[in-house]
């Protein structure tokens, strides 16, 4: 298959406003199941989940966790500008960078930017009684240095550069967020953010600063079912992908190969490696993002095969790594993910770390062979979008059944809608 060349019109749909959940499930576990088992189509309740995972298998949950990555200023015009932080540059590290005091940098997208031609902008809060200011100052043109101007090219121009600055060197800047930022929902739910927005759009296993949108295929984990998966003898381990606002970026180009992946960032200790091994390389994904974490750790491994003195930022998959050199979604010059993860684990041994730290813009399309992931745990996604592409490419084509299905039996889509179970 020539994976680049695929249409996206063929993965269009009609989703109706009130399928779209504008809430979730007052009771997360609550949900529907839709369950896809070798192509037979049924449903249950998400808190049966377990009853259709093999025992002893291996699944691996996404535990990021959402930032209030919103901020909002308003100039002495009156005019309001939103920054949206989407990474971190200056520390680049997320957890140094929500411990830093007085002074940080991100690359951030820009709301109403033809407001905001020059100057800084000022925001005033309180923490605890105690007054403080934050000053936004946007870098432009030549004030931007040779490395500046590189991350800022690197994200195809929609991400500027913003320094933040405050007087408190005992506040730190996960302090101010909490504070000052709004959670940022998906903007398909038309709808401002709200108080339980703060609860509801994070999973209960969330552990890890970084996120601008929620792993949502999690969102229906309750502390029961993670119980009853205990119970039932299945290893639960965990991996961080910090996932970016490209999640919501829509394919506008007639095929794939024209669309953008936007890098995001992850982490895998070096316990996941093992117990992948301990698996025989196979497991249960919970959400996309844990599956394009788990498949780009091949991708990484083998280039270890051939680059063993690499560096972390040598190891970034690129969004066609699957497809180009004749490779066509399926193995790496033969090598098996056993290797790969192996590779990986070597790597970690002679540099004395105990996880990888890397990024990904792995784009997984039909034509692409998994190579970890056995059983997808998710949600139903937006029409054209990259997150139906995986789908797809996960069920070897089958999608349409599935939606068909969702759509004739009254399932609520997208980030607080039911979830469904692919066992190809």
């Amino acid at each position: 298959m020539d994976t680049k060349h695929i249409r996206i019109a063929d993965f269009n749909y009609d989703l109706p406003d009130d399928k779209i959940a504008e809430h979730p499930n007052p009771q997360r576990d609550h949900a529907k199941l839709l369950l896809y088992q070798h192509g037979v189509v049924s449903e249950d309740i998400f808190y049966h989940i377990t009853r259709y995972l093999p025992e002893g298998a291996l699944m691996v949950f996404n535990n990021t966790r959402v930032i209030q990555a919103r901020m909002h200023f308003r100039k002495e015009t009156g005019a309001l500008i939103e920054i949206f932080l989407m990474e971190p540059a200056v520390p680049s590290d997320y957890e140094r960078m929500f411990q830093t005091t007085g002074h940080c940098s991100w690359l951030c997208m820009v709301g109403n930017m033809k407001k905001w031609k020059e100057g800084s902008l000022v925001r005033d809060f309180e923490i605890k009684g105690h007054q403080f200011s934050l000053k936004a100052t946007m870098l432009r043109g030549d004030e931007l240095n040779a490395e500046q101007k590189k991350m800022t090219d690197h994200t195809g121009g929609t991400n500027y550069w913003i320094n933040f600055d405050w007087e408190a060197d005992q506040v730190n800047f996960a302090d101010i967020l909490e504070q000052v930022g709004e959670l940022p929902i998906p903007p398909y739910l038309n709808r401002s953010t709200e108080e339980s927005d703060k609860i509801d759009y994070q999973t209960v296993y969330s552990k890890i600063n970084g996120s601008v949108a929620a792993p949502t295929a999690g969102l229906h984990f309750t502390d029961q079912v993670l119980k009853d998966i205990d119970l039932k003898g299945i290893v639960r381990d965990e991996v961080t992908l910090h996932v970016g606002a490209g999640t919501f970026k829509p394919v506008k180009t007639e095929e794939i190969e024209g669309h953008e992946m936007h890098s995001e960032y992850i982490v895998v200790h070096r316990h996941t490696f093992e117990r992948l091994l301990e698996h025989h390389c196979g497991c249960i994904a919970v959400g996309t993002t844990s599956v394009r974490t788990l498949e780009s750790l091949y991708y990484m491994g083998a280039y270890l095969q051939t680059h063993p003195d690499a560096s972390e930022e040598d190891l970034h998959v690129n969004q066609w790594d699957p497809y180009d050199n004749g490779r066509d979604g399926g193995l790496a010059e033969g090598i098996t993910p056993e290797q790969a993860v192996r590779n990986i684990l070597a790597y970690l041994d002679r540099n004395g770390l105990d996880a990888l730290h890397s990024s990904t813009a792995l784009f997984i399309a039909p034509g692409y062979t998994y190579k970890f992931v056995k059983l997808l745990v998710t949600n139903f996604h937006q029409p054209e979008s990259t997150l139906l592409l995986l789908v797809s490419a996960f069920l070897h084509g089958d999608w349409k059944k599935v939606y068909r299905y969702a759509l004739t039996h009254d399932f609520k889509f997208l980030s607080y809608g039911d979830a469904c179970l692919l066992i190809p």
